[in-house]
């Protein structure tokens, strides 16, 4: 009778043991993101934020993703930010609808503007304007302002202004980052450029980043494309969209009149797309050759839209890492999510492993 006692005894104890081990088991299979080689460097790839900006309750998640980007700068090398834009969801709205925003668009390119200044004067970062960056959404015949350049100044971030090459003029004709271009040369010794145009670039601003990729003092630079609008989910150059702009050009006009024509453009990156809860609507991928018969690129990156939708989260804290490899052709990409990374109990969401989330690329 003592012996089936204590048997019983041993198989509750299993029992109130087994919980324990099964949470020490999951732990033990979460991997904190690390470099494949230690000799590489990072880019982390920001999609487009505006959906954590537009309510209060929404932008720690954007903290805890710069947060991250710092924490983790020495571990994975962090060499450079780029966010594909849609800083803001209404670049000036001063009485918002507040179930699809509390906040005006003060507030919203105040918050933005804040959670980049984690980053000034220690990492260095690229951001391009999107479609809800400019005072456009009236879809008449207006010209694309934006309060982008009162928030982003060329002096924000001590380590841009150190890279800064190339600024062309605004639809003020003033000097903006909405156009602008960074030189850099990599531990590895290769040297970059890289390139950012503001949303549906206009014609001159085509024909100027034409003019500066194709300088010579560019011409052995590997050079990344830094855009809004470019991939459809379809993996598509996007050809159009609704807005009533006289002077546009999205994913196909970039394409064919500054991309493919060139022999330095090696990669493209891209946001502005997104359905509710869809993570394969928010991506893009596809390769093509340019001029040179380089191979390029073009990788669409959003996550907007996921964690409830256009009032959700705004995207669940999902961020791109790409490393490069010191043979200096390999990128390995990688997609994962500091906020959920954040907790034992969601650790085993923070990293997205189907092949189009993470994948490596060979540039020539």
């Amino acid at each position: 009778m003592k012996n089936y006692k204590k048997l019983i005894l041993l198989g509750i104890a299993a029992l109130m043991i087994q919980p324990n081990l099964s949470v020490a088991q999951q732990k033990a299979k979460f991997q904190q993101p690390e470099l494949e080689n230690q000799q590489s460097w990072s880019m982390i790839l920001l999609p487009d934020i505006q959906n954590y900006v537009k309510f209060k309750r929404n932008q720690p998640i954007l903290d805890v993703m710069m947060n991250w980007i710092v924490e983790n700068e020495e571990k994975l090398n962090i060499k450079m930010v780029m966010c594909t834009g849609d800083l803001v969801e209404h670049d000036d709205i001063v009485n918002p609808d507040r179930n699809k925003m509390d906040q005006t668009g003060k507030q919203q390119w105040e918050a933005t503007a804040t959670a980049f200044e984690k980053l000034d004067g220690k990492i260095p970062y690229i951001t391009a304007t999107g479609n809800h960056d400019y005072n456009i959404f009236s879809y008449t015949h207006k010209p694309k302002t934006t309060h982008f350049p009162n928030y982003f100044p060329a002096d924000k971030n001590s380590k841009n202004q150190r890279l800064l090459r190339d600024v062309a003029p605004n639809i003020y004709g003033n000097p903006s980052l909405e156009n602008a271009t960074y030189e850099w040369k990599s531990p590895h010794g290769k040297d970059f450029l890289f390139v950012s145009l503001e949303f549906a670039p206009r014609d001159t601003i085509l024909g100027w980043a034409n003019q500066v990729v194709n300088q010579e003092k560019y011409a052995n630079h590997s050079v990344l494309l830094l855009t809004h609008a470019y991939l459809n989910f379809k993996n598509e150059h996007i050809e159009t969209a609704k807005y009533d702009l006289q002077d546009a050009n999205y994913g196909t006009a970039v394409f064919n009149r500054l991309v493919k024509p060139s022999k330095n453009i090696q990669m493209v990156f891209s946001g502005h797309i997104g359905a509710a809860n869809d993570v394969k609507k928010h991506l893009g991928f596809r390769i093509d050759k340019n001029a040179a018969g380089k191979k390029v690129s073009q990788m669409t990156f959003n996550a907007q839209a996921l964690g409830g939708g256009t009032y959700g989260s705004g995207g669940d804290g999902w961020l791109r890492i790409l490393e490069f490899l010191p043979d200096g052709k390999t990128v390995r990409v990688r997609t994962f999510s500091p906020f959920f990374a954040l907790s034992s109990n969601t650790q085993d969401m923070a990293w997205r492993t189907e092949d189009y989330d993470q994948f490596s690329i060979e540039l020539n």
